[in-house]
């Protein structure tokens, strides 16, 4: 067993299988968790598909599921406790139903943790999802502009 084998078994991460796309390491971390955050990872990747069916699925930082279009919409950290949705603009999002109840001081992200049991407001999440997307959109149509004289 090679040093960087041992720190990643002593980290808790598990060796990531070569070639695996990360839609394919999405799946792998959902069975691997077995249990209701599992259950609540799939029924949010779910809703994210269903809100964006041109989403791109990555697999960043070492075992984050992270949904892409025009630019990083959100994560799916799971913790002991919860499962933590993190979107990457949140603070620049309108948030009527007030689904943020995490990371609420800073200037960028806002999160929504989900805890055993927890009831999704599909509607409020797919809107707030189709609203970082249209962030995404115009920022980097507005990226591409060429600046006037």
């Amino acid at each position: 067993m090679t040093k960087a084998t041992i720190a990643m078994k002593k980290s808790g991460a598990k060796e990531e299988k070569a070639g695996a796309s990360p839609s394919q390491h999405i799946d792998a971390r959902i069975k691997e968790l077995g249990d209701w955050r599992g259950e609540m990872l799939a029924r949010i990747r779910s809703i994210i598909k269903q809100a964006d069916p041109e989403v791109v699925e990555e697999w960043k930082w070492r075992g984050v599921p992270v949904w892409e279009h025009d630019g990083i919409i959100c994560t799916g950290e799971t913790y002991k406790a919860v499962v933590k949705m993190t979107f990457a603009k949140g603070a620049s999002l309108d948030d009527p139903t007030d689904l943020f109840n995490s990371s609420l001081e800073g200037n960028t992200r806002r999160a929504i943790d989900f805890h055993q049991g927890d009831k999704i407001d599909e509607k409020a999440l797919k809107a707030l999802i189709r609203e970082a997307v249209a962030l995404n959109t115009t920022a980097r149509a507005a990226r591409k502009r060429p600046k006037s004289a």
